[in-house]
């Protein structure tokens, strides 16, 4: 069985480049162009990790990431931070937030899959 995994993100090639990855990957993306039609994407259903973006209209990447710790069903779900923003403050803001872990763009394929090795369970 595949897992399940989101991508928010308001670049839809970045959005395909992460989705094309973690297909390889064995994952079934679902896909969000900014926070608030991520939270939409979600709407209750089973998620094995979230990847977002900071930056992004409507909706950043901080309030997302806040509005999904605050849903009981994803208390514990790993979400990265994929981001051309690699400031420590950021990265601060970002924990506090509530993101598992911080990956700066340009991505390298082979270095998100280690992190989503390290950060989604084996199943």
């Amino acid at each position: 069985m595949s897992k399940s995994a989101l991508v928010v993100d308001d670049s839809a090639t970045m959005r395909e480049m992460v989705s094309y990855t973690l297909k390889q990957a064995g994952f079934e993306p679902l896909v969000g162009k900014n926070g608030q039609d991520g939270l939409e994407q979600l709407s209750g259903a089973p998620m094995d990790l979230i990847i977002t973006d900071l930056n992004m209209p409507v909706m950043d990447g901080l309030a997302f990431i806040k509005a999904v710790r605050a849903r009981d069903e994803y208390k514990f779900t790993p979400i990265l931070m994929l981001t051309t923003e690699s400031q420590a403050d950021m990265k601060a803001q970002g924990k506090a937030a509530g993101a598992t872990g911080w990956l700066v763009k340009p991505f390298n394929p082979e270095m998100l899959l280690q992190v989503i090795a390290k950060v989604v369970p084996k199943t």
